[in-house]
């Protein structure tokens, strides 16, 4: 579970709150000292609503890959294409 937050730093600081479940997955928040709610991402509560989802949307990642991590995967990809002329 991601960073616990008293209710009123998550008031006051709420962009940066689902900010940070956005990136690092769910962020608890308490009210008196104790777990009172969740914040997660939309896809995280699909995920766990049982709502569908494509495939698709399932295995594409939340932020693109960096062009390292691209090439890594799929090397000489970008270089050596050959485009041929297409006449309309």
């Amino acid at each position: 579970m991601g960073k616990t937050w008293q209710l009123q730093e998550a008031k006051a600081r709420f962009s940066e709150l689902v900010e940070e479940a956005l990136r690092s997955g769910p962020q608890v928040v308490t009210r008196r000292g104790k777990r009172a709610v969740v914040v997660l991402s939309w896809e995280v509560y699909a995920r766990l609503a049982g709502e569908e989802i494509s495939l698709l949307e399932a295995l594409r990642p939340q932020e693109p890959l960096p062009n390292e991590e691209v090439e890594a995967l799929f090397p000489g990809t970008r270089e050596g294409i050959a485009f041929r002329k297409v006449e309309l």
